[in-house]
């Protein structure tokens, strides 16, 4: 079936969409991008997504494209009529199309905003949240601004393949000897009865799913410590774990072929994913 997409105002079959090669999104990757799950077709954190990308295209010198209500009734739209019940809902918005130049464009210029849906069916009931994952360490040559959620994503892709190259399913990145992030999750482990995770700042993506779930552990009387960790740390932790918008809490029980505790997903994960799922559902719009 042809997917209904939205390109600059425009509900379209997606064979009939079309952006300007001259688009600084595809010239210079000069563009902002968020990722909101549906379950139930109800979007879930939309506000969190929202925020976020008002965030991106702030640091980068962009304004937000239609304010908050009006994104949300294209986002709605979407997936009622892609009829997504559990999938996606990705959104771009670029600096708009000009005559290649480093230099940006008239402030004037008209930005390119694009969404499209991806259906998922057993996104919530994920078999490999009942058998974990398995991730690689890679360095970290990403640029300094991984809090802003761009497009430049050419590093994590190849992260990915490298991962798979191993017969992993991803890669965890690594800086100055301490772990980042995933190639598009936020990571964790757990030692003793404290969740791990690396503090905010420029270094990382600021995960949607990374606020939601730690308000849920820390309302959960779980002991939680934002502060970066080793790669030897995360070998020799009792558990792990990845979070992002499509994945929600997904376990980790192998890192560089080396099995994280007994080698099956912990407690922790375990319950995480359960009460988000739970809150998620709750509070989805």
């Amino acid at each position: 079936m042809t997917r209904t997409v939205y390109v600059n105002g425009d509900y379209l079959p997606e064979d009939r969409a079309t952006v300007s090669v001259f688009d600084r999104g595809f010239l210079f990757a000069d563009a902002v991008y968020e990722v909101t799950s549906v379950l139930d077709g109800r979007l879930l954190d939309f506000a969190g997504h929202a925020a976020r990308l008002e965030r991106s295209l702030n640091e980068l010198g962009m304004p937000m494209p239609m304010d908050r209500d009006a994104l949300l009734d294209v986002h709605r739209r979407l997936v009622d009529e892609n009829g997504i019940d559990e999938g996606l809902v990705y959104l771009q918005v670029t600096r708009g199309a000009a005559d290649r130049d480093f230099a940006y464009p008239d402030a004037d210029t008209p930005q390119t905003v694009v969404l499209f849906t991806q259906a998922k069916p057993g996104l919530a009931d994920n078999p490999k949240a009942r058998e974990g994952i398995a991730v690689v360490t890679i360095p970290d040559q990403r640029w300094g601004r991984r809090d802003i959620k761009t497009v430049q994503l050419l590093y994590p892709s190849m992260g990915k393949m490298a991962a798979k190259a191993e017969g992993a399913d991803d890669a965890w990145m690594v800086e100055d000897g301490a772990v980042t992030e995933g190639t598009s999750n936020n990571a964790y482990i757990v030692r003793g009865d404290t969740i791990i995770t690396r503090q905010l700042g420029h270094k990382i993506l600021h995960g949607i799913t990374r606020k939601a779930v730690l308000r849920l552990a820390r309302e959960a009387q779980m002991k939680v410590e934002e502060r970066a960790f080793t790669v030897d740390e995360a070998r020799g932790a009792d558990e792990a774990f990845v979070t992002s918008a499509s994945s929600f809490v997904m376990p980790v029980v192998r890192i560089d072929g080396q099995p994280i505790g007994d080698g099956r997903p912990g407690r922790v994960a375990t319950r995480l994913r359960e009460i988000y799922l739970d809150e998620a559902r709750h509070t989805a719009i």
